[in-house]
């Protein structure tokens, strides 16, 4: 190649990965022999984009370029046809089937080895990268890949690299797919994998494989397609390898039946994982008892599954002292715990309009800035601008209790400070209110001004007052705050004292409370009565992870985007009148037909979760569950009235966004407090030792190391060692050091999970 020729390449490549860089990709130079970045390094690239100095000079003579995938792309997500793209004809037939159109939006590339790339962006956050599909031929290189996803943490090569040829589209203009539009692409693939599929993963309750017991009886003989159509499965193909869709969908393959393995496919499969395998005893555990795998195995045994000897555990060996040998002993299966889906994802905190706004300014003038904290006081801001003013169809209000959990000196401040002086600004700042003083305190200051925000830092310390007092005070403080929010679209008759008239009534009291605390400090504070009273389930909590990098602080004036539409609401007056003293008539926000539709679906899940957590008489879960749909409405509200103030629509994309961010806050929400709140004083000790031992690398702690943090007495602690190994949740091992043997506490792997 001569150095003209070579040169032509080079500004070619340049000028693509501009053109890239523009469209919102994080872009990085490549080998094109390699398939890779040419930097030593470029995970850093994930976190911080690099500099336009970087971009000049890895550019200057680049001869490929790559672009990471995920969320620092704008949600890219890549389908990989391997193995020459042979499967992607087949996939394409498939798609169709459900949708023609899908394909014409697509962007559809040619790799090097002649395989395919189907790029896209996510609407609302990017999965994981996975394989969809393998094949029984596998390629020279012994390789058996047929379609992988290209998610988050991922890179692809791009034209023009060399061997790299864009057939359909423009890579710097990608169609943005919705949930179940993804869902189509996934379960497509899925449907061509030619691997045979096996039962190693499927969830099971059997300690041997005889058949013995309850679980694996049925599995032998049991009817599960009979179950899948009880719980509205269908199946559409019969055969040795059966296919079946999922509820809610009329055509294609969610899942397949063979060999006696359910393998799920579908993203929007509760209570199924996608890509899983299931015996029929976990299909029939998960359908018929919420995954309470040990009533299932009990109601089987009552159905004469199983012989009848093995139906009970053996607990007549027990402990003869933790310090002797090794125990060799049958352990009772522990409860599975609630799955960990983590802290909230980033791109889920992204509303357009004012809430994006208000957290743009937010974050670039706060001495640590926090997405999470941003975001909260965002919602909590427009949630109080709105209050008494704006309604859904259902008559759902604005009113939200936030709380943001992070670490002292996290910047959990900043977001209140700017709140209040917007409020000042646009002449509300009696609209603020700070602390719980008490129940009256706070019927008074809404009788005085209906809408208000309050914002406090001690919410932890209130529910530990709560917990550990008996004042009458810190209760009815409770007491009102449940009693509040569920009055925002009624009337609210204040408390009459002895010899005293009635001091009156609120009128549509929109109460917004935007708290902070720390993680460790609030969940401590929670009792089981807490949980289950419906405070709990009131709450929206996020968590705001580790303090991020700080930054100058600077002086800057709110923008006028900002105060304007703060100003627009300040003002405005549904039906006329002065809010403060007239009955006011909220203006209603429709929603258009998808977003019904979508709203309907979320409803539906929730009612099928509260389901089955009746099922297993779990009153956190039912309490929690029971929350859900009028939260995700409410998000909704504030999504539409945030994306525009003047002309509110409740659309497609306000309630897929609440519907998605509620059904994550309110799984984590289960989670910790299943890892944080026990209902008796043993429980919590429990719970302790599990939060213990799973700060340790190998998931193992020496006896005094325990003991000491536990800070208990010696016979208590044994006391409680000795029923966490009998139950299953621990072991105990012997370890030689220094000519010594000690002591070792193992967590089992069903509390590791």
């Amino acid at each position: 190649m001569t150095k003209q020729t070579q040169a032509k390449a080079a500004s070619t490549i340049r000028d693509a990965a501009y053109r890239y860089i523009d469209a919102g990709y994080r872009v990085l130079p490549a080998n094109a022999r390699r398939k890779f970045p040419t930097l030593k390094s470029y995970k850093q690239y994930r976190n911080k984009p690099p500099t336009e100095k970087q971009n000049e000079r890895w550019f200057l003579s680049a001869n490929a370029v790559c672009i990471l995938t995920g969320e620092v792309s704008g949600s890219l997500e890549v389908l990989d046809f391997d193995q020459g793209g042979r499967a992607f004809d087949a996939w394409c037939d498939l798609v169709e089937e459900h949708d023609p159109r899908l394909l014409q939006r697509l962007v559809v590339q040619k790799s090097q080895s002649g395989g395919r790339h189907v790029f896209f962006r996510n609407e609302l956050f990017t999965p994981k990268s996975d394989v969809l599909a393998r094949t029984l031929t596998p390629e020279v290189d012994g390789k058996t890949v047929l379609i992988e996803t290209l998610g988050e943490s991922s890179l692809v090569m791009c034209d023009p690299s060399p061997g790299y040829v864009v057939l359909q589209g423009d890579l710097t203009k990608l169609p943005v797919m919705s949930i179940d539009e993804r869902a189509i692409f996934v379960d497509a693939a899925c449907s061509l994998n030619e691997v045979k599929l096996t039962n190693g993963d499927a969830p099971t309750t059997k300690a041997t494989s005889d058949g013995t017991q309850p679980g694996d009886d049925f599995s032998e003989r049991g009817d599960v397609a009979a179950i899948l159509t009880k719980h509205g499965w269908r199946l559409t193909r019969d055969g040795n390898n059966q296919q079946w869709c999922r509820p809610g969908k009329t055509t294609g393959c969610s899942g397949t039946l063979k060999d006696g393995v359910f393998y799920v496919f579908s993203s929007n499969a509760s209570p199924f994982e996608p890509n899983q395998s299931y015996s029929p005893f976990a299909v029939y555990a998960l359908l018929e008892h919420g995954g309470d795998f040990s009533v299932a195995t009990r109601q089987l045994a009552g159905e004469g599954y199983g012989k009848a000897e093995d139906n009970d555990v053996n607990l007549s060996s027990f402990l003869n002292g933790l310090s002797g040998t090794k125990q060799t002993k049958t352990k009772l299966p522990a409860e599975p715990e609630l799955p960990d889906p983590g802290p909230v994802p980033e791109l889920l905190l992204q509303v357009p309009g004012f809430i994006s706004n208000v957290m743009s300014h937010c974050l670039d003038t706060a001495p640590y800035p926090n997405p999470t904290l941003a975001f909260a006081g965002a919602i909590a801001l427009l949630a109080t601008l709105a209050g008494r003013k704006v309604r859904d169809p259902g008559d759902n209000r604005t009113n939200l209790y936030l709380l943001g959990l992070a670490h002292s000196a996290a910047g959990k401040d900043w977001p209140r400070k700017l709140n209040v002086q917007i409020l000042h600004q646009v002449g509300l700042a009696d609209c603020i209110g700070e602390r719980f003083a008490s129940g009256e305190g706070i019927q008074d200051a809404l009788h005085l001004t209906p809408s208000m925000l309050f914002q406090t830092d001690e919410v932890d310390g209130m529910l530990q007052s709560i917990k550990k007092s008996n004042d009458a005070r810190y209760e009815n403080v409770l007491s009102t705050l449940l009693t509040m929010y569920s009055s925002a679209n009624t009337i609210y008759p204040m408390r009459r004292k002895a010899g005293k008239e009635s001091p009156g009534t609120i009128d549509q009291p929109s109460l917004v409370v935007f708290g902070t605390a720390i993680p460790n400090h609030y969940y401590a504070a929670l009792s089981e009565r807490m949980l289950t009273n419906g405070f709990f389930a009131r709450m929206m909590i996020l968590e705001c992870g580790q303090r991020g990098e700080g930054q100058e602080p600077k002086i800057a004036e709110v923008p006028s985007a900002i105060i304007d539409v703060a100003k627009w609401w300040a003002d405005y007056q549904p039906g006329g009148g002065n809010l403060r003293t007239w009955h006011p008539r909220p203006r209603i926000v429709p929603h258009d037909d998808a977003a019904k539709k979508i709203l309907v679906e979320a409803r539906l899940h929730a009612e099928r979760e509260y389901a089955k957590a009746e099922r297993k008489n779990d009153s956190v879960g039912t309490t929690v569950w029971g929350r859900v749909n009028e939260q995700t409405r409410k998000l909704a509200l504030l999504y539409a009235i945030s994306a525009n103030h003047e002309s509110p629509v409740i659309c497609e994309p306000a309630a897929k966004w609440a519907m998605t961010l509620v059904d994550h806050l309110t799984k984590r929400m289960l989670f910790m407090a299943s890892s944080h709140v026990a209902e008796s004083p043993f429980a919590s000790d429990c719970l302790k030792v599990f939060a213990k031992i799973r700060k340790e690398d190998n998931l193992k702690i020496g006896h005094s190391k325990l003991l000491k943090a536990m800070a208990m007495e010696a016979v208590l602690f044994k006391k409680l060692i000795a029923t966490l190994v009998e139950r299953g949740d621990i072991t105990v091992e012997e370890e030689a050091t220094a000519g010594r043997i000690g002591t070792l506490y193992r967590l089992n792997r069903v509390q590791q999970d």
